[in-house]
């Protein structure tokens, strides 16, 4: 297949225009373009038919496709559960690869994960054990599982579980869940801390969380041993505390500034290096990103990873995202910029013009706030092509000047132009047979359906 019409063909398969009858026959392929069946398969709200077919495919990457489908309900995923590849059961059993936000990924129902966790291969079993979209409640059902690694996985769980549970995995059989209860243990108990200090594997992660008598954290003070670690840990005692915001370690320095307790004037006193770029992931703030007195105390802060982390925050009120807008660091734009809604336009444009690219494009097309009007007339003719390709979203650029861009020196900006439905129909034709066009113009939805066929035909479709 040249590789213009592959490219043509997978802008087909992300077409939203494309009828359900061509749909099928895309499915349908011999030798499917795995670009393109990724696209058809990610598509929301798939038909039965498409699913049907899907299922009955002679080919594991097709269903492992679907197994891992962002666009395919977990119902749907879910009839995959007996397939006979343990390939696709495992890509089932894990979900989407691809970086997507967890909340986006609807869960298996429980009775599916729970036939995968009985699985006779213990790739699958592996995989749905790797998982990153298991629900918190059937994670902290695996407490008394055969499978110590289920057991395991369940640790991660710890306040779903009742006190009996907690107590039989922190007597576990296996030495490595008993380690990971004892790590949650030891939050509450110096004891536990205690025996985990000579552990070398769980020492480090002792020192950050455990609760410490006073000799163990002087010895671990004089040992030096995970210092910046202990540095943070809630239990130290105040004296020690201070004696670790002078210590010539930069990095245990910078751990102290960030201790919740401390008050502006005290945080502040520390001298602490935060790099520019530093992205800042504090985490008794990142914890409290929809706490009013957390964020306040984190966005009006003059420590730069305070505010960074703050600006993770969806949930800032008004009066701390102008702070934040106004803080003149790029980092906190940046951040405000991918998470808040209502981040100031300014701060958009600017976390735009830096950032460039794939980003770019992606923020462009997904924030609510990112402006479409009058864009054409700001930026049609701008320098940067990564503006001119702004031009494409305003609502009042003519089909003269799309069409125009889709001459533009920049390929970005031809190529958003190239899927935008004003293009005119000799130009869009046109462009489906510009290799690094083809995409674009496959995905547009003002293609002609005659147009799509031929796409599928020049695919041997219709063979």
């Amino acid at each position: 297949m040249a590789a213009f019409h592959a490219s043509a063909l997978s802008g087909l398969a992300r077409n939203p225009a494309l009828p359900v009858a061509l749909l099928l026959r895309l499915l349908s392929l011999d030798g499917h373009d795995d670009l393109a069946l990724g696209h058809a398969l990610r598509r929301p709200g798939l038909p039965e038919e498409a699913v049907v077919l899907v299922l009955a495919s002679p080919r594991p990457a097709v269903r492992v496709e679907f197994a891992t489908s962002t666009g395919a309900g977990p119902g749907q995923r879910a009839r995959l559960v007996d397939d006979p590849s343990p390939v696709v059961r495992a890509a089932l059993a894990y979900g989407p690869e691809r970086r997507v936000p967890r909340a986006t990924v609807l869960p298996l129902p429980d009775a599916v994960y729970a036939r995968l966790l009985r699985d006779p291969e213990p790739s699958v079993r592996a995989a749905l054990l790797d998982s990153p979209y298991l629900r918190p409640a059937f994670t902290a059902s695996l407490a008394a599982h055969d499978d110590p690694a289920a057991r395991l996985r369940a640790v991660g769980a710890w306040e779903l579980l009742t006190a009996g549970e907690r107590s039989a995995l922190a007597a576990d059989p296996d030495p490595g869940v008993r380690r990971a209860a004892a790590l949650w243990e030891c939050r509450g108990d110096a004891r536990v801390t205690a025996g985990l200090l000579g552990d070398p594997e769980a020492a480090e992660e002792a020192q950050r969380r455990g609760h410490l008598r006073r000799a163990d954290a002087e010895r671990c003070v004089a040992g030096r041993t995970h210092l910046a670690a202990l540095a943070g840990n809630p239990s130290l005692p105040a004296d020690l505390v201070e004696l670790l915001a002078t210590d010539p370690d930069e990095e245990v320095r910078l751990a102290v500034s960030l201790r919740p307790e401390l008050d502006e004037a005290r945080r502040m006193s520390v001298e602490f290096t935060a790099g520019d770029f530093d992205r800042g992931d504090v985490e008794w703030v990142r914890e409290g990103l929809a706490d009013p007195d957390v964020l306040r105390r984190a966005a009006t802060s003059a420590h730069p990873l305070l505010r960074r982390t703050a600006a993770l925050s969806p949930h800032l009120p008004p009066g701390l995202l102008d702070v934040l807008a106004r803080s003149g660091d790029p980092l906190v734009e940046d951040h405000l910029g991918i998470h808040h809604p209502d981040a100031p336009e300014e701060v958009l444009m600017r976390v735009f013009a830096r950032l460039g690219g794939t980003f770019s494009a992606w923020m462009a097309e997904t924030h609510p706030r990112f402006p479409r009007e009058g864009l054409a007339a700001r930026y049609a003719d701008h320098p940067d092509g990564n503006y001119r390709r702004l031009a494409v979203r305003d609502p009042a650029a003519t089909p003269e000047l799309i069409e125009r861009l889709s001459h533009d020196p920049a390929v970005w900006t031809r190529q958003a132009a190239a899927e935008d439905p004003r293009l005119p129909l000799p130009r869009l034709r046109e462009a489906l047979h510009v290799p690094e066009l083809a995409s674009s113009a496959g995905a547009n939805p003002a293609l002609p359906e005659a147009e799509m066929a031929a796409v599928l035909a020049r695919a041997g479709a219709y063979d």
